[in-house]
């Protein structure tokens, strides 16, 4: 028999972060793409009823195996006066409650068709590069580049959505805890016990804060913002594999 895990999704304007009411949610399993579950509507605060829906079992996220240890639903979302999205593959686990949140751009057509985000396997599950291979000890005084005085919390982070060589993917400004906040989406299942969970996410933010203090990718930043680390607000460009 398979488990339940709930879902929320929460829709905003781009332009103001101001809550989107009555919008359309369709849900259908990944699998199943043109059965419609559930149809929902976005509220006063822009957010759904949270619902149930089938997961695998919790065990398959407790330790590593060929299980896929989360479910995948595809979301369709319009409103009106927004662009119409796609969520493909939204992932879910047993017994958590996943939120789905999601800015939409005013429209600019009325045909215009449906923006495709698709979500990839999870980094615990699907198959993916080995990472760079670095040092474990940094040496912060052979270049002379670091100009932080001491380690600072970033308001945002900015990341490149690619290889450190692709020099044609996108640059995206994040925030600094929504970046920590999906990294630990992507690396750890949030079915394990809390005090791993903690460790986990403790050392996801040392990497993190680490890479601002010795502005590692100086080189590639300072060409976007002018300086890193400048006017109180301090900047990290980091990639994704």
């Amino acid at each position: 028999m398979p488990d339940i895990g709930t879902l929320q999704v929460s829709l905003v304007s781009n332009r103001g972060q101001r809550p989107i009411t009555d919008a359309a949610v369709e849900i259908s399993s990944a699998g199943e793409p043109d059965k419609i579950l559930e149809v929902l509507k976005t509220d006063l605060s822009g957010q759904t009823e949270v619902i149930e829906l089938e997961t695998p079992p919790l065990e398959y996220s407790m330790e590593p195996g060929l299980n896929q240890p989360y479910s995948e639903y595809n979301l369709k979302i319009t409103a009106p006066g927004f662009e119409p999205v796609e969520i493909a593959g939204s992932q879910m686990l047993s017994g958590q409650l996943a939120l789905q949140n999601l800015s939409l751009e005013p429209a600019i057509t009325e045909t215009a068709s449906y923006e495709v985000l698709a979500i990839g396997p999870h980094t615990l599950y699907g198959d993916y590069p080995p990472k760079i291979a670095e040092s474990e000890v940094k040496d912060i005084q052979a270049t002379g580049e670091v100009v932080l005085s001491r380690v600072v919390i970033p308001e945002y982070v900015i990341v490149h959505d690619g290889a450190v060589s692709d020099n044609t993917a996108k640059n995206y400004y994040v925030l600094y805890k929504d970046y920590i906040k999906n990294v630990a989406s992507c690396e750890i299942y949030s079915t394990w016990p809390k005090e791993t969970l903690r460790a986990n996410i403790l050392a996801i933010m040392s990497f993190t804060l680490n890479r601002v203090y010795t502005e590692w990718y100086r080189s590639h930043c300072s060409f976007m913002v002018g300086k890193c680390g400048s006017a109180g607000i301090f900047f990290l460009l980091l990639f994704a594999f």
